[in-house]
């Protein structure tokens, strides 16, 4: 199933017609330290999304390229959306969908500082009749290849998204400039159950959280393929399910 910006109007009639399943991929424009082109969220959460789209023959929307990625801000070229900015577009997205029978809509993020927000929209819509899951595909390489990469390999800019990057678009990767750096602790150590709200910059020069220089081609596709496969997976439950069953249940 193509992407729904190559059809034409008539195209689109004939699939809504058909299905009450959208794909929609959503990401940001942000730093992923030197080596990492600024729209790596955005370029992951679309392939991952087409991908799947292909194999389950579900329509794939355009990506929304940009996130919350305020903590980013002090590295050159980072976009920021505001919280309220960015659920507003993507619920009238979704609204929009909802007018040519779809209410069944897998957000495929791609950005971690998205996942709030999204969720909180995601509980309002389904009072409105549209189930919005998220998925995340990081968490999902976490859960399926366990051993594939360290903790100091999952940060961000680190050994996974590279290597993914390196798989998807490896003109994009600078593979010269490479790094590893530890997260220095920016204030003594915390008190337990207190938290600051830092930004990246606090924690690192470069923007990679930890070790990227052990990313390769080869762990990209391994991380790639389990993630489509997984969020395959999940689509396939999601065109069996009732909408009735998926909407909030009644008062107990």
């Amino acid at each position: 199933m193509p992407n729904l910006s190559d059809l034409t109007w008539v195209q689109a009639k004939e699939y809504f017609k058909t299905s009450d399943v959208a794909l929609l991929p959503v990401g940001s424009t942000e730093q992923h330290g030197p080596q990492n082109p600024l729209g790596t969220d955005h370029l992951i959460a679309r392939s991952l999304a087409e991908e799947a789209a292909k194999r389950v023959d579900v329509i794939c929307l355009p990506v929304i390229p940009f996130g919350v990625s305020v903590h980013h801000m002090q590295f050159w070229g980072t976009i920021h959306a505001p919280s309220h900015v960015l659920k507003a577009y993507v619920k009238n997205v979704c609204l929009s969908l909802k007018r040519y029978g779809i209410h069944k809509i897998v957000v495929v993020n791609g950005h971690g500082g998205n996942t709030r927000i999204i969720l909180e929209l995601a509980r309002e819509l389904r009072k409105k009749g549209l189930f919005l899951s998220v998925f995340l595909w990081w968490e999902a390489s976490t859960r399926i290849l366990p051993k594939v990469f360290s903790e100091p390999e999952r940060g961000h800019a680190a050994a996974e998204e590279t290597s993914v990057n390196m798989a998807l678009h490896p003109h994009l990767v600078s593979k010269n400039k490479l790094l590893d750096e530890k997260p220095r602790e920016p204030f003594a150590k915390a008190s337990v159950g207190v938290s600051y709200g830092l930004d990246t910059a606090d924690y690192t020069s470069s923007g990679v959280f930890g070790i990227s220089a052990t990313a390769s081609v080869e762990k990209g596709k391994k991380v790639f393929e389990a993630a489509v496969k997984e969020l395959v997976r999940h689509v396939n439950a999601l065109k069996k399910a009732k909408i009735d069953d998926l909407l909030p249940k009644p008062l107990v």
